[in-house]
């Protein structure tokens, strides 16, 4: 029989929208003030209309076994901070129920319970224990908390005088040493810069290894990836799936990063650029084909980019940064390590076009994006257009062996091997 952590139950979560204040023609300030207190009570004793309804939550159901490490996904507005508020019982749900058997820790705001008044060692035990840390936890684990957040000598400052990372290093620091049976965390990993980030990371692994059960928010894929087993989505407050990491992580990233095979700018004066350069054209294909056919790791691609130099004599060459859809970059790549015409050599004004060629059996499967960056004089980035292209890589091709799924890595290329017998000898 399986032992449950937490047990959602076609959860749902109703809020009232405020309308705009009531006006009367040619009321004055004064009338408004005086009148406010009576229109708030008359609107909140009415029902309300239904524009004024908003379901944060509707209708969602999970389980999540004891000891397991869930990832919960969506959108901005998709309901993952209410869900996490529900059961931290920071709000009431307005029908379902959620059930949560053990200690319950929540990572839901970083820094909640500072003083800025207060020093860095009086915030320890005050968040602490806002938290739900006894004194002699706190007490246990201080010199920890200290040397994690790494403010040691500045201890016994106001927190008011910590720079905003030093703030959110103690603040982190405090939280991720409670010692709860159920641990919620809602995108504390995007506090701080990428050494602490890391160091979050390895902390939020230390937790799940422990055997604690975790329900895991964030944005960040590669997170969600490395410590979740399984994968809950959230879509306009709805379950849209739930199941394994990377069969939820395929459907939300093909979703979400919907294909821009092509774009195309008319007119110089309203393209993205600036008075030195401007967009024309960029799309991606396979070589032979036009922007919109499907691509398999077998084709080779062309990237077209077209642009307008506007200044004579310009030295310029094109850039491209290709994302996976972990958002790691796969590789970059650079048209004056290899064009002629654009290595140093001076531009002519008018209309040019740059093609970049991808080898086939090089990009891994799954969805990609380009960001695209012109620079000058082999050094200054002069335009950057992050939302270039959008497209996904299929595996079409089968594949020998007995293994199916998605293989690891930012690329794929297909390499030559070979094999000589060295020695011949006869086997016993």
């Amino acid at each position: 029989m399986t032992h449950y952590a937490i047990e959602v139950e076609n959860l749902g979560k109703r809020y009232r929208i405020g309308r705009a204040p009531w006006q009367t023609r040619g009321s004055t300030s004064l009338l408004r003030k005086v009148l406010s207190p009576f229109n708030y009570l008359l609107s909140t004793l009415r029902e309300p209309e239904a524009d004024e309804i908003l379901w944060a939550l509707q209708g969602v159901s999970f389980n999540v076994a004891q000891g397991e490490v869930i990832g919960i996904i969506g959108r901005n507005g998709a309901g993952k901070s209410t869900l996490l508020k529900i059961l931290s019982r920071i709000t009431e749900p307005t029908q379902g129920r959620a059930i949560v058997h053990g200690r319950v820790g929540s990572l839901l705001e970083v820094g909640t319970g500072f003083h800025p008044e207060l020093t860095g060692r009086e915030n320890i035990y005050l968040s602490g224990a806002i938290l739900g840390m006894k004194r002699v936890e706190i007490e246990r684990k201080f010199d920890e908390i200290v040397a994690f957040a790494g403010v040691a000598r500045f201890l016994d400052t106001p927190v008011k005088r910590y720079s905003s990372g030093m703030y959110v290093r103690l603040a982190f620091a405090v939280a991720a040493h409670l010692e709860p049976e159920v641990l919620l965390v809602d995108e504390v990993l995007a506090v701080g810069d990428a050494a602490f980030q890391k160091k979050c990371l390895g902390k939020m692994e230390d937790v799940a290894s422990e055997g604690r059960t975790v329900l895991f928010v964030s944005h960040n894929m590669i997170a969600v990836q490395n410590l979740c087993q399984r994968v809950v989505w959230l879509d306009g407050g709805q379950l849209r799936a739930q199941g394994t990491t990377a069969d939820v992580l395929g459907k939300y990233l093909s979703v979400t990063f919907a294909a821009v095979a092509e774009q195309v700018w008319y007119e110089p004066q309203t393209a993205p650029g600036n008075e030195k350069v401007r967009l024309h054209r960029i799309a991606i294909r396979p070589a032979g084909g036009v922007p919109g056919d499907p691509i398999s790791m077998s084709m080779p691609l062309l990237v077209e980019v077209l642009y307008w130099n506007m200044v004579p004599q310009a030295r310029l060459h094109v850039c491209l940064h290709v994302y996976n859809e972990q958002q790691i970059i796969a590789f970059t790549t650079n048209s004056n390590e290899t064009d002629p015409i654009t290595q140093d050599n001076p531009l002519p004004v008018g209309l040019l076009r740059s093609v970049c060629h991808i080898p086939a059996n090089f990009l891994n499967s799954g969805a990609h994006r380009i960001v695209l960056l012109i620079l000058e004089n082999g050094l200054k980035i002069i335009f950057r257009h992050e939302e270039a292209l959008q497209f996904e890589v299929l595996e079409l091709d089968e594949r020998p062996g007995a293994w199916y799924g998605k293989e690891p890595g930012a690329v794929r290329p297909r390499l030559n091997w070979t094999t000589d017998l060295m020695i011949a000898e006869k086997m016993p």
